[in-house]
């Protein structure tokens, strides 16, 4: 009984490799062929919209207080 479970695991295992070699097998006969998510994510932005859009008001929000803080402080801050 025990040897008949360890030839099982092995099976197994040997399954398992088969099919990870079977997978690297078709990833070398691909190779040089870019996938599209690679090729579509170059023109979209690395960071959320919302992300991108919290940023831009912050900037122009720090830069617009500022002009506002130096033109009520009469131009000396």
């Amino acid at each position: 009984m025990d040897s008949d479970h360890t030839s099982h695991g092995l099976t197994t295992s040997r399954r398992l490799a088969d099919r990870k070699t079977a997978k690297f097998q078709k990833n070398i006969t691909k190779r040089g062929s870019v996938p599209e998510t690679t090729v579509k994510k170059g023109n979209d932005y690395p960071v959320g919209p919302l992300v991108l859009g919290f940023f831009i008001f912050v900037v122009i929000g720090s830069s617009l207080f500022q002009i506002i803080r130096t033109a009520t402080s009469g131009g000396m801050a």
